[in-house]
């Protein structure tokens, strides 16, 4: 089997098991790790993987895209469809697009460069610790999270990503005055996210209109097409 670029290699984080009963593990992973790549994966990381990763190391925006401008986040990008869009139609900005799904980040790759888009970087990775061990404060402009996976269950409410320590985080990453973007078509899942923004300190939340710039599909396209409702919302800095 070829082997993957090295940035692209997983490196999962791993919860000890022996803990003492009165210590919890410092992180609840927000996704579900899926199986061994396939060919056509392996080759497009190897070909367009190396234009658009990161340089190792602390994040530095004028290391990764040769420039200073205003930056956003992705958080779960998939296809990287609404990242690409948004590098087109904002080409004075510069767009990071993360994911944990490696057959998503390769398809990504090779549709942005289709797209021939310079502005955007892609990196494989759990955003939550690409932000904790890499990210300084105030780095970001703004961070989009489009369909999340809103974690059904009520087992598994503590998984979903909006939670009273991520937004503690993202309050720290985002620069003074920055903003998240949410879209889902659970009602339920928005309800939650509002909910916790209500209890913190740090954020506001509203509704507001659909991005034009962003593509109708994906999970998107789904919750349209099955009747749902598509929650817009924004949070804001306080």
């Amino acid at each position: 089997m070829t082997e993957q670029p090295q940035s692209y290699r997983r490196k999962p984080h791993v919860v000890p098991t022996d803990l003492p009963a009165d210590v919890t593990p410092a992180r609840v992973r927000t996704f579900v790790r899926r199986g061994r790549l396939s060919p056509l994966t392996t080759e497009r990381l190897e070909q367009f993987g190396p234009a658009r990763a990161l340089p190792a190391g602390p994040f530095d925006q004028k290391a990764a895209f040769g420039r200073v401008a205003p930056l956003v986040l992705e958080i779960g990008c998939g296809h990287g469809h609404a990242a690409i869009a948004y590098a087109a139609h904002f080409p004075s900005h510069d767009i990071l697009a993360m994911d944990v799904h490696t057959p998503g980040i390769a398809r990504a790759l090779a549709q942005a460069d289709a797209a021939g888009v310079p502005n955007l970087r892609v990196e494989e990775g759990d955003a939550v610790v690409f932000l904790e061990e890499r990210v300084a404060d105030h780095t970001f402009d703004a961070i989009h999270l489009f369909f999340p996976d809103p974690w059904r269950k009520k087992k598994h409410t503590k998984r979903r990503f909006v939670s009273p320590t991520n937004l503690d985080l993202l309050a720290r990453v985002l620069k003074p005055g920055g903003h998240v973007l949410i879209a889902t078509d659970q009602d339920f899942y928005a309800e939650h996210v509002l909910a916790e923004v209500a209890a913190h300190p740090r954020w506001t939340a509203s509704r507001l209109d659909r991005p034009t710039w962003r593509p109708r599909d994906g999970f998107e396209a789904k919750g349209i097409a099955a009747g749902r409702r598509i929650n817009e919302l924004r949070l804001d800095l306080v």
